[in-house]
């Protein structure tokens, strides 16, 4: 018999631009209420951008600093689901114009997949568009000014992933599914773009909305330095 894990109580501890933290009493299968801490998030979407030969193509990554780490990492275009309702394939068609300056032919969605589910709700829908053309990038601010394109055979890029030069979670899922996607030997169906986003988070967008933040949902209010609001 599968246990309903109820959620009795929620508390937010923190609420920053990009994420918040929440304290869950949850009921357990023997009767005992726990506390949880969760790390609510947005979602994000990411693109596997390919161009050249169908079964042997180039990817095109950017390295990028990420302060949380301190060091700059080998990466897939990617952004934040922070327009409240947008649809995440607008979203990642944004994303890899803003990041990479690139439109793309055709477009699958790839694979979805849980960031650290033991403690966020954080997900991200990634995406495999193919025959990319560059079209211009527009100008970057912050870390992406600083940001780098990176254009390399596929079957490179996966061996970058074994050799530990990519090191990112999902750009190192994003690599290798794609890599099996476009293998002539692969029997892979891929979804349509619009295959509703289970994992898609919806706890932090859906209060930030109610707070009237739809356009850009990292602006928060202010806290008064004298506790006044």
């Amino acid at each position: 018999m599968s246990h309903d894990f109820e959620c009795l109580d929620r508390e937010l501890l923190i609420d920053a631009p990009i994420i918040a933290v929440r304290r869950d009493r949850v009921s357990m299968p023997q009767g005992r209420i726990v506390s949880r801490e969760v790390v609510e998030h947005f979602g994000a979407v990411a693109v596997v951008a390919l161009d050249g030969d169908l079964h042997d193509p180039s990817v095109v990554l950017i390295r990028q600093f990420r302060t949380a780490v301190g060091r700059r990492l080998l990466e897939l275009p990617a952004g934040l689901l922070d327009i409240y309702g947008e649809d995440p394939w607008v979203c990642a068609q944004r994303e890899l114009y803003e990041e990479a300056g690139l439109k793309a032919d055709t477009w699958d969605l790839l694979l979805d997949a849980a960031a650290s589910p033991g403690f966020s709700d954080e997900a991200v829908r990634i995406f495999l568009a193919r025959g990319v053309h560059f079209v211009g990038r527009p100008e970057a601010y912050d870390e992406e000014a600083d940001l780098e394109i990176v254009t390399m055979p596929l079957r490179e890029a996966v061996q970058a992933v074994f050799d530990g030069r990519v090191d990112n979670a999902f750009a190192s899922l994003g690599l290798l599914a794609a890599w099996h996607a476009v293998n002539a030997h692969a029997d892979v169906q891929l979804r349509d773009v619009s295959t509703p986003f289970v994992l898609r988070p919806t706890a932090l967008a859906a209060r930030r909305h109610a707070e009237g933040f739809d356009a850009d949902m990292k602006k928060i209010p202010a806290e008064d330095p004298h506790g006044e609001g």
